[in-house]
């Protein structure tokens, strides 16, 4: 068991001042926007320059698979690092274990930004990329659900959805971020340029950003929740055990639940780059779409994680996922119209808007499922199963099907369809409790 601390006195949420609940917000946000940008801009610059530069072939489209694939493999990685890191925070608490995450995402994206190409060491530079990318999976598989709970647990029990919604916004903040750093280089550089160092660039920034999250998270104390558990002596001696024992019905709920929000985001944020640029699109009005889409996703999670608190946040789901399902034949159509209006359009309503109506409350949702003592484990575990099943292979099936069906997008839009179908059952089975404390 873990020994008591003298400030486990707090122990709701309900009795935290205002001032430590905002610190612990402003701790789970930035924190959360330095991994998604560290992560995402991996997705971006394989979208647009690791094929010829790490991945160099004579066909294309392969060259563009391999990098892709590179993408996904750390998905594979995230709920390695969910186990590990979760086993960490539901033992020794949220507060450590989201300092290492954020440490070894910040040394992985440097390493990114500092590796030499195919062109100087060869079949080494494929090798050495996967694996700081294999290290950004295991990093952001423990950091999610420590973000996540650092909000969730801290906030009152009326206002969990829109607590929730905050750390889900890290993830476009991260994506705009990245996204407006390689929109600058790409307009400051030359194609040349950008491809020679410019792409360099928006790794290397990582470095300032992680040293502002830690300094960040270095004054944030231990959530109410866990310091109940520590106090109560009620600390899980094998949390993962814990959890596919007591909870494996809240995993898969949980799993099932993220199929649809996961192959989606990275639809819109990775697959949509390579394809609208196939299209005719520009390299840099493509990034300016979901950089736009990004920004307005920002406010509209928010509020829809507000409305939640009202609704449930089982409703906000569904409403979100059935539009999803209803616009995604739509979306492609209005790409195929190689309008830029109409890109900017599609991609702010697709990602900016509909996508926001679920994942603001997937978190929250998910949080909601798990008593205290292995809830970081049982978030984990769902969420990043769930990523690995399908958020990051996604934009590897979009580009195969394409190719299958003679660029036809209509196959794409069916898969995003199936994953829309095994979601809504998933979160019908889902518990909601939202009005009701965390802990009872």
């Amino acid at each position: 068991m873990t020994a008591i601390d003298s400030r486990d006195a707090v122990t709701t949420s309900e009795e935290v001042s205002p001032r430590t609940r905002l610190r612990a917000v402003l701790a789970s946000g930035v924190g959360g926007v330095v991994e998604w940008y560290d992560y995402f801009l991996y997705g971006t610059m394989a979208g647009l320059v690791f094929a010829p530069l790490f991945f160099p072939s004579k066909d294309p489209v392969a060259s563009q698979m391999l990098a892709l694939a590179s993408f996904a493999l750390a998905f594979l990685m995230r709920p390695v690092g969910g186990v590990v890191f979760a086993h960490v925070g539901d033992r020794v608490g949220r507060k450590a274990t989201l300092v290492m995450t954020l440490s070894m995402m910040g040394l992985a994206t440097a390493g990114i930004g500092l590796m030499p190409t195919y062109q100087t060491i060869g079949v080494w530079a494929p090798v050495l990329l996967t694996l700081l990318r294999l290290l950004q999976g295991l990093a952001l598989g423990g950091e999610w659900g420590g973000g996540l709970l650092m909000a969730v647990e801290y906030a009152p029990n009326h206002r969990r959805g829109f607590y929730g919604a905050i750390p889900q916004t890290g993830a476009l903040f991260g994506l705009a971020l990245g996204n407006l750093t390689t929109s600058g280089a790409s307009a400051i550089l030359t194609d040349e340029q950008f491809l020679s160092f410019g792409w360099r660039i928006p790794f290397l920034l990582s470095v300032l950003l992680v040293a502002f999250g830690l300094w960040v998270r270095r004054a944030v104390e231990e959530t109410p929740s866990f310091r109940k558990v520590r106090r109560e002596k009620i600390t899980a001696r094998v949390p993962l055990l814990e959890t596919l024992k007591h909870h494996w019905r809240a995993v898969l709920v949980s799993i099932g639940a993220k199929f649809l929000e996961t192959s989606t985001f990275f639809t819109f944020a990775t697959f949509s780059l390579t394809y609208a640029i196939s299209l005719g699109f520009t390299r840099g009005t493509a990034l300016n779409a979901i950089l736009i889409a990004s920004f307005v996703g920002i406010p509209v999670m928010l509020a829809v994680g507000a409305i939640s608190d009202r609704i449930g946040r089982r409703k906000m789901y569904a409403i979100g996922g059935v539009l999803m399902m209803l616009y995604i034949l739509p979306y492609f159509w209005m790409l195929n119209q190689k309008s830029v209006p109409m890109l900017m359009v599609a991609v702010v309503v697709g990602f900016g808007m509909i996508w926001s109506m679920y994942g603001a409350v997937l978190g929250t949702l998910f949080a909601e499922s798990f008593s205290a003592d292995v809830r970081y484990t049982g978030v984990s575990l769902g969420y990043q199963i769930g990523a690995a099943l399908v958020g990051g292979p996604a934009p590897l099936i979009a580009t195969w099907l394409l190719r299958e069906y003679n660029g036809s997008y209509v196959p794409v839009g069916l898969f995003i369809m199936m994953c829309g179908v095994i979601s809504l059952v998933a979160v019908s089975y889902a518990k909601d409790r939202h009005g009701q404390p965390l802990d009872a």
